[in-house]
């Protein structure tokens, strides 16, 4: 191994310009999210004055050792370095490798994420604008005008653009489920509890030689019951799944017991991608495990997929399924009507939601809608924010239970 002062490379043009890269490229990291600090990078330049300095694999891994600390970050670090490090410039083109505007057919190399696409942007002062000529002063009547925040509320997903898309999914993130919760069979110790634990009073009685002193009490315990999304993915769907994805995370993020499944013309379990905080990295690990997003749909084959596969891992303890489709099924209505029977059956609640309710003369005309309809519990809209939060209050209120009172 060379001396460490031959590691420097005085010799070649662009060493002296690798300190100020480095620099550059820690606040390209910081801009994305990373906690990146003069600690970091001053441990980066250490560690590359150790290695062989023209080994890109070893370059990556002594700065990714020594600026990153956690592990969640390591994925979004490798494409900030494969896009600064290869082309500084490259920014403008990672905005087209985001990975939400589509999950089929992905390109070779990784996809960058949103943030390290803006972080990149940010690197480029923006063009000067030019002047604009004077306006004349102009009365606006605002009376009956509202917010942009109003509007969004009540657009539809599919009328939006791609601004008020990421607008939207800044709303949803800020959405929280607190389902109605459900008494258990079991109990806990309790000072204020309604039931009398003869066996404690027992027990505390023999610490006063057998005299009791004091009736111990027990109270009921409640708990939210699991939460199961099945979520059509199909070519009609497409648009709405790509937004109601975002919903999907932040719930599995923001509680547990939460079971989620993507189908199109097959079922996938996506619970463990989408347990990733990062919701960009999540949505990456989803587009590489759905191997049918927007094509054909089998409402039926997935739905029966779902109760022989995985309805007694998921569907115990009074789970609430979200059943997420426009009913709109390549195969008519053949076996659908048997399989959202069983799947109600084996659930407490069942809440079909389909965004063709966005429509004020919806008429369920179709083969596969008529199958489904009669074995749900409730048919609800989720075409805009305003349709989420009306789900979101529902889910919290108390609902009428079928068969089993407790949650096991």
């Amino acid at each position: 191994m060379p001396p460490r002062a031959a590691l420097a490379l005085p010799d070649r043009p662009s060493a002296g310009a690798l300190p100020a890269n480095l620099v550059s490229f820690a606040r390209l990291l910081r801009r994305a999210g990373l906690p990146i600090g003069p600690a970091e990078i001053l441990a980066g330049a250490a560690a590359l004055e150790c290695i062989e300095i023209g080994d890109r694999t070893q370059a990556q891994a002594a700065l990714r050792a020594t600026m990153v600390h956690r592990h969640e970050h390591f994925l979004l670090f490798d494409h900030a370095f494969g896009l600064f490090w290869r082309d500084p410039e490259a920014g403008r083109h990672a905005a087209a490798m985001a990975m939400m505007d589509g999950f089929k057919d992905p390109p070779k190399p990784a996809p960058a994420s949103r943030r390290l696409a803006e972080a990149m942007r940010g690197d480029r002062p923006d063009p000067p604008k030019p002047p604009e000529p004077p306006k004349e002063e102009e009365q606006l009547d605002v009376t009956f005008t509202v917010s942009d925040r109003e509007r969004l509320q009540g657009m539809d997903f599919e009328a939006m653009s791609a601004d008020e898309i990421a607008a939207a999914k800044d709303e949803i993130r800020k959405l929280v489920l607190p389902l109605d919760a459900r008494p258990t069979r079991r109990f806990r110790a309790s000072r204020l509890g309604t039931h009398a634990d003869l066996r404690l009073t027992v027990r505390e009685s023999l610490r006063t030689g057998g005299e009791i002193l004091d009736i111990a009490r027990r109270r009921r315990i409640t708990r939210t019951p699991p939460l199961v999304v099945l979520c059509d993915i199909s070519g009609s769907m497409s648009r709405y799944a790509q937004v109601l994805l975002h919903f999907i995370h932040a719930v599995t993020n923001d509680r547990d017991r939460v079971h989620s499944f993507l189908f199109g013309t097959r079922l996938t379990n996506v619970t463990r991608q989408l347990r990733h905080r990062d919701p960009e990295a999540a949505f990456e690990m989803v587009s590489h495990a759905v191997p049918d997003w927007s094509g054909g749909t089998r409402i039926g084959e997935s739905i029966e997929l779902f109760n022989k596969a995985w309805s007694r891992r998921v569907l115990g303890q009074g789970a609430v399924v979200l059943l997420i489709t426009d009913g709109l099924d390549r195969e008519g209505a053949k076996g659908l009507a048997e399989a959202t029977e069983r799947l109600r059956k084996s659930c407490r609640r069942l809440v079909w939601l389909n965004p063709l309710l966005r429509y004020a003369g919806f008429q369920p005309k179709s083969q596969g809608i008529r199958a489904m309809l009669p074995h749900v519990d409730e048919f609800r809209p989720v075409h805009n924010l305003a349709s989420l939060r009306e789900l979101v209050a529902a889910l919290s209120e108390r609902h009428p239970t079928r068969g089993r009172e407790f949650a096991t």
